[in-house]
């Protein structure tokens, strides 16, 4: 069966609420959790950024599902070999729970410790770096071996991780590329995207199973997951007054990785129009409109689902689809 989770968006959720949210989504049938690795929020409506490690820590010790960062990036505020460290020690606390998804980054996250910022094509060459660096650390240490690497970006004389889980976690890469799913298919277990058109996400997913046939794989072991945003709340008008107040720039039409500020992304989102919310995400008071999007991804092959609601009625919107939609979703 696909998982669906409860994508907790720390942008916008107290550490505290988030724990707590996350118990209620298991309790009415949501499978795990994804949480966001932020240094900020995207405009300073939302509020908050805390630390995603003590977060998920803080999720699986209450919880009994996955848990994991949507997502890291191991290029600038992460060296690969602590954020290596990190995940293996989840791991190893909660066997056979944690992925690890990873990411090339967005400046409003990464820039406080970047000596600068580099265009996409260099970031996602970091982030594969990085990639390998994790693996081969995670690989090196079960065997009770160090590993050193000298690359292009990145540097580690002869490290090992003492404290390792039986069995490494998954490794994700966010991505809604086709080139960079293809990569992904090929060096790590799976990919998590945003969603879209059938069309894109279609073939995101055939590029990640192509990686993987190409690195001797098997392709439907790949891990296809969808990060999904939307609204619901009792009316209409309120589901849609909660997208444009809370998450605008899941409204916003272009990249978002060069932006650096909360207070920039708020300006540009002045912009916004009703219309373009309603475009980018499924904005309903109908449960059957968020039924029939999940039930799209899960169509088109996804193994997991993360669900975020935008607005501020968590714990409501968690019941509603607990009871209404989840149920429904046909697998």
């Amino acid at each position: 069966m696909v998982q669906i989770g409860f994508a907790a968006a720390l942008e916008h959720l107290h550490p505290r609420q988030a724990v707590e949210l996350a118990e209620r989504a298991e309790a009415h049938g949501f499978s795990g959790v994804a949480a966001s690795d932020v240094m900020a929020p995207w405009v300073p409506a939302q509020g908050q950024a805390s630390f995603v490690w003590n977060v998920l820590t803080a999720i699986a010790e209450r919880t009994t599902g996955d848990v994991g960062p949507a997502v890291a990036v191991p290029t600038f505020r992460w060296h690969p070999a602590v954020l290596a460290q990190a995940s293996a020690t989840l791991a190893a606390m909660y066997p056979g729970r944690h992925w690890l998804g990873i990411g090339a980054g967005e400046a409003i996250n990464e820039h406080s410790v970047a000596p600068y910022w580099p265009e996409a094509p260099e970031r996602i060459n970091r982030m594969f770096e990085a990639i390998e660096i994790i693996t081969k650390l995670l690989a090196n240490s079960a065997a009770g071996k160090d590993t050193k690497h000298s690359g292009k970006y990145f540097k580690m004389e002869s490290t090992r991780l003492w404290t390792m889980p039986a069995a490494p976690p998954p490794i994700l890469v966010g991505t809604a590329g086709p080139v960079t799913a293809r990569r992904a298919g090929r060096h790590t277990d799976g990919i998590l995207s945003l969603g879209g058109p059938s069309e894109k996400v279609a073939a995101l997913f055939d590029r990640v199973r192509q990686g993987a046939r190409e690195g001797g794989k098997d392709p439907d072991a790949t891990h296809r997951v969808v990060q999904l945003h939307s609204s619901w709340a009792p009316t209409d008008a309120q589901a849609l007054e909660n997208t444009l107040r809370t998450w605008p720039n899941g409204a916003l039409r272009f990249a978002k990785a060069d932006l650096r500020s909360p207070f920039e992304v708020a300006q540009i989102a002045r912009m916004i129009r009703p219309a373009d919310a309603r475009a980018a995400m499924v904005i309903s008071a109908d449960p059957a409109d968020h039924l029939a999007e999940i039930q799209r991804y899960v169509d088109l092959g996804a193994t997991a689902i993360y669900l975020h609601n935008t607005g501020p009625n968590q714990a409501e919107w968690i019941e509603k689809f607990g009871t209404d939609v989840l149920p429904q979703v046909v697998h």
